[in-house]
């Protein structure tokens, strides 16, 4: 098993990377299309969702495969979601505003796609900071509060790609629809958890007990 797992996750690392070492050969060889900015732009955002649902699997098919080995892919999943994302947000900053970053601060605010998708990606950032085992350990339960920020991001990341469409709904709604069952996923476990019986008041001796 140990093996198996191993072989597995270098299978992932390969597969999160090989969109990125498509896209760089693309460009390479000029196979982007009349819009490389908006090509760069859409693929890299994709990516970015479809890695931030991917991590947001983990926990629902580890309970249902009841294979526990597969927490350990969670944390290579969420990098490489904010690896792509943060491509997402350069692509848009250095090509499609050409380096004029001071029209970020316009755009987020006239924008409302721009700025959940700039705000899912400011939420990413500290748990991208906060994923190694040394700060883990530091942060103790406060690493977990901090992590539950994952499940805003996947929100804000569906509605910013809802809000970019502006004719065909059927890709982003079906984002949405992942979206939906993994966390409704998780609410129903966590409202299925039993509830500890309480504990009975202790019985206050009867009238005339005596003890020896």
């Amino acid at each position: 098993m140990p093996r198996a797992f191993t072989l597995l996750r270098i299978a992932v690392f390969l597969l999160c990377l090989a969109p990125f070492a498509w896209l760089g050969w693309d460009t390479w060889n000029d196979s982007l299309g009349t819009d490389p900015v908006q090509q760069i732009t859409h693929r890299t955002g994709d990516w970015a969702l479809r890695l931030l649902l991917a991590t947001l699997a983990i926990t629902p098919l580890r309970r249902i495969a009841g294979w526990n080995e597969l927490i350990k892919l969670r944390r290579m999943l969420g990098l490489y979601a904010f690896f792509y994302a943060s491509l997402h947000l350069t692509t848009y900053l250095a090509l499609d505003l050409g380096g004029f970053w001071s029209q970020i601060f316009a755009d987020i605010a006239k924008r409302p796609f721009i700025t959940v998708g700039f705000l899912a990606w400011l939420l990413m950032l500290p748990l991208a900071l906060t994923s190694t085992r040394a700060i883990m350990r530091w942060m103790g339960r406060r690493w977990q509060t901090l992590h539950r920020l994952v499940y805003a991001c996947g929100v804000l990341a569906v509605l910013h790609f809802l809000w970019l469409v502006k004719s065909d709904l059927r890709e982003p709604l079906i984002y949405a629809a992942v979206l939906g069952i993994l966390l409704g996923a998780r609410l129903y476990w966590r409202r299925r958890k039993p509830v500890a019986a309480p504990v009975p008041p202790a019985r206050a001796p009867a009238t005339g007990d005596r003890t020896a």
